[in-house]
């Protein structure tokens, strides 16, 4: 099913960006790394999670790091592969569900990414996530986090109540037909404190676009490691 809904989102072109420049939190949390962390990004082995047309998995590929993005569209790979080839970039993408057991040996990566990526998994698959995410991350490695934030979101609040999911904190997206989960603070920390240790967890605001119309929303910004 969740192939299904992203392949039809991703064809009729309403998640894609003309940018091919990164995110600015992505920006924010190479700072973070260099300042706070002594890290450069640069000879890192670095997983997306969710890497849609990959504005980010490139963007650290051009940074002369070895990246891998797991993405379960194979129209987003297609525009991802082409973008890299557009930028003679040696980006490896894969067809994978986030949701579902990794394909690579324990500590075998220094960075991964998940920017809103797991907020459309099921329970069974988010413990799935969580734990392949420990496990392929290397001890001394980070975890960037973007995820859904209910505290002070209005719109989520209202998507809860108008069309709630299955689970905890959950709706079902209008005409995406698909359910994501949003989070409180202690949630999130309740959450992923099984697997990391939170380096900094802070909240924004933004707008995200769908079909046209512009949503203020609230998300998690979370640092994290082993």
């Amino acid at each position: 099913m969740q192939y299904d809904i992203w392949e039809k989102e991703y064809r009729r072109l309403s998640l894609l960006t003309a940018k091919s420049e990164p995110q600015k939190d992505i920006i924010r949390f190479i700072k973070f790394l260099k300042r706070q962390r002594q890290t450069t990004p640069i000879g890192l082995r670095v997983l997306d999670l969710g890497s849609g047309t990959g504005r980010n998995t490139n963007f650290f590929q051009s940074l002369k790091n070895n990246c891998v993005g797991m993405e379960i569209s194979d129209t987003a790979i297609c525009m991802a592969r082409k973008r890299a080839r557009d930028d003679s970039l040696a980006t490896i993408f894969i067809n994978h569900n986030i949701g579902s057991l990794y394909p690579f040996d324990n500590n075998s990566f220094d960075l991964l990414l998940d920017i809103t990526s797991s907020n459309s998994l099921n329970e069974e698959e988010r413990n799935i996530y969580l734990k392949e995410s420990h496990r392929v991350l290397k001890p001394t490695g980070y975890f960037f986090v973007k995820a859904l934030c209910l505290d002070g979101d209005k719109n989520a609040h209202n998507l809860i109540k108008l069309s709630p999911g299955h689970s905890k904190d959950t709706y079902i997206m209008p005409e995406l037909n698909l359910e994501e989960r949003v989070f409180s603070h202690q949630d999130f920390i309740d959450t992923y404190s099984k697997y990391f240790k939170i380096l900094k967890l802070g909240r924004k605001t933004s707008y995200t676009q769908f079909n046209g119309r512009s949503y203020k929303r609230n998300f998690w910004i979370a640092y994290l490691t082993k």
